[in-house]
């Protein structure tokens, strides 16, 4: 592989900035093209019939949006501002990626180093090359490309409320298939194993450490390691898992309309009904049976890329399934619809690329973020609708970036013990729907 550190640091990080730009570009049209209302300001879009013929010029990215003030009487004042923010910040936030994960390896320095502090029992401090840059670089492209369809789906969900489908289906579909062929692309975890992990490499430490230490992917047992009854062919109960992951996520995309005039056991026939209709015709057919022919191709073939595949779509089901459950109970308890179901799908696609560990952390940290901006909004307009996407897509960039700093030895115990988690969900679900309730008689009482 040819080394990173041939060449300057500087020079990655503007190859970086400069295909972040161009990121933003196809960001921002697709906020403009793939949302409901569509509308034609991106320059790579359709050109308004009312405006001049637009030039190479105006698709260069952040200039062009100089430019395209022209059109400011078409679109109104200032509407060039927000695409060129959004071009500079892919852009710049990249490169600050691309520093943070590749070259001061910030997601898998901080573990080694905890593990070897707790090994001499004092301080001490690693330098130079902990993992393989080959590993790091996959990270690194696996979260941009992550980054960039949050992006997309954040704007489209703060002007309309909605997060399409055009954009989680790819996503959720890239997001298998990058687990899959580069199972190291997924969060990173650090640990002394008593044999190589079934996915991993062993980690770049000076010879005077004497240790055997792994930078593994967090796979879906993770931090335990990868036990044989989850391997692949010819362990069916795996297999059983991955797809019933996959057709969860298939009857997700599924139309369904909850019809209750005439009892829930109609209502459940018609939406299964619907369901099955859907599913056998284009195009969820075509995803729902080619998904898992290839589900099983990879279970039979590839023991390596199993691991990362099931991992993505255990990932795929919590993820997502948390997100559905609160929309559930949050609607029975406010007695209205508490979350769109975009907000399901655009977990289910977080969850391909961060697993279901990650999934969790992002559940409990997005909530800060909203409820700030809730009560602030509910104080000065008495709205509380407010679109959760973006809160979603910021706690999970928190978690990515601070990776080593939430999957810390503590915060390993819990998830290690099995039980442990599903019940303090339980925990947290019965609680969201009294204090759901409770908030909906206060707000009653005091807004009326």
């Amino acid at each position: 592989m040819f080394p990173l550190a041939m060449m300057p640091l500087s020079v990655y990080m503007f190859i970086t900035c400069a295909a972040g730009l161009c990121l933003g570009g196809l960001v921002n049209w697709a906020i403009y093209r793939l949302a409901w209302h569509q509308r034609d300001i991106s320059p790579w879009g359709p050109t308004p019939v009312e405006a001049p013929p637009r030039t190479f010029t105006d698709r260069i990215p952040v200039l062009g949006w100089l430019r395209l003030r022209r059109e400011h009487s078409l679109h109104g004042r200032g509407f060039w501002i927000r695409p060129m923010a959004i071009e500079l910040a892919l852009g710049l936030g990249l490169a600050a990626l691309y520093w943070w994960e590749v070259d001061q390896q910030g997601l898998v320095r901080q573990q080694a180093a905890e593990i070897l502090r707790g090994a001499i029992n004092g301080p001490f401090f690693l330098a130079g090359q902990v993992a393989p840059e080959g590993i790091l670089l996959g990270m690194f492209l696996s979260h941009a490309l992550l980054i960039v369809l949050m992006a997309a789906a954040s704007f489209i969900d703060i002007d309309e409320k909605i997060i399409p489908d055009e954009i989680t289906v790819p996503g959720t579909l890239l997001g298998l298939l990058l687990a899959a062929a580069l199972p190291m692309s997924l969060l990173p975890h650090v640990d002394v194993r008593n044999a190589p992990p079934a996915v991993g490499e062993a980690v770049v430490l000076p010879a005077a450490a004497g240790m055997g230490m792994f930078v593994e992917p967090v796979t879906l047992t993770a931090p335990n390691e990868w036990p044989e009854q989850l391997a692949g062919a010819p362990c069916l109960g795996s297999l059983a898992i991955g797809l019933a992951c996959w057709w969860l996520w298939c009857f997700a995309l599924a139309p369904r309309i909850w019809r209750g005039r005439h009892g829930v056991g109609r209502a459940v026939k018609l939406i299964l009904r619907r369901v099955l209709r859907e599913i056998m015709r284009a195009p969820l057919g075509v995803i729902a049976w080619g998904g898992s022919a290839a589900i099983a191709a990879v279970w039979w073939w590839g023991p390596v890329a199993w691991v990362g595949l099931l991992t993505a779509l255990v990932g795929l089901a919590a993820s997502g399934g948390v997100v559905w459950i609160v929309r559930l109970v949050g609607t029975g308890a406010l007695g209205r619809e508490a979350m769109g179901f975009g907000d399901v799908t655009l977990m289910m696609m977080v969850g391909t690329f961060v697993g279901w560990q990650a999934g969790l952390i992002i559940f409990f940290v997005a909530p800060f973020a909203a409820l700030v901006v809730g009560l602030f909004q509910l104080l000065l307009s008495r709205d509380d609708v407010i679109p959760y996407g973006p809160f979603l897509c910021l706690g999970t960039l928190v978690v990515i970036v601070r990776w080593a700093d939430f999957w810390t030895p503590g915060l390993q115990g819990l998830f290690s013990l099995e039980w442990l988690m599903p019940a303090v969900l339980l925990v947290c679900f019965v609680l969201l729907g009294v204090m759901l309730f409770v908030w909906q008689q206060i707000k009653n009482v005091l807004f009326r």
